[in-house]
């Protein structure tokens, strides 16, 4: 498989911390980056899109989710780690649940619905950087 080649200016994407039934969608990257580690669905902002067209775009794409778009939680930046890897911006979503059950696309290869209050507890779990704190002010936003 030949490497992806990054551009050279930071590239801005979306994440969605998805809550149904007061449990949020977790869900592992099956490639880089963050290969193993469990995140919120997400991915780039393509030119001339929004970023809710884009976080409802990639949460389709990845999970086959439907989804109600509340607000930003927040924001990450993720600077380059290793000579050729991404610069991202990553803007964080409170999302609802609205429809249908995951189904993961290639980019995913297993989803876990978290209670909030038991992320700090998971243990064997490796969760990308900042996640945490994304899901508890999105946890904030949804009200429940």
């Amino acid at each position: 498989m030949a490497a992806v080649v990054q551009p050279t200016h930071p590239q801005i994407a979306v994440s969605a911390a998805i809550f149904r039934d007061g449990k949020v969608l977790l869900t592992r990257r099956a490639r880089s980056p963050a290969k193993g580690f469990y995140s919120l669905p997400g991915g780039r902002v393509e030119f001339g899109e929004s970023l809710h067209q884009a976080l409802s775009r990639e949460v389709d794409e990845e999970t086959a989710l439907a989804i109600e778009i509340i607000g930003l939680a927040g924001w990450r930046e993720v600077l380059p780690a290793a000579p050729g890897a991404g610069h991202y911006m990553i803007m964080s979503f409170a999302a609802r649940w609205v429809a249908r059950e995951p189904a993961l696309n290639d980019e995913l290869d297993d989803y876990r619905w978290i209670a909030p209050d038991a992320l700090g507890s998971l243990g064997d779990l490796k969760l990308t950087g900042g996640l945490e704190e994304i899901i508890q002010s999105a946890h904030r936003l949804i009200g429940s």
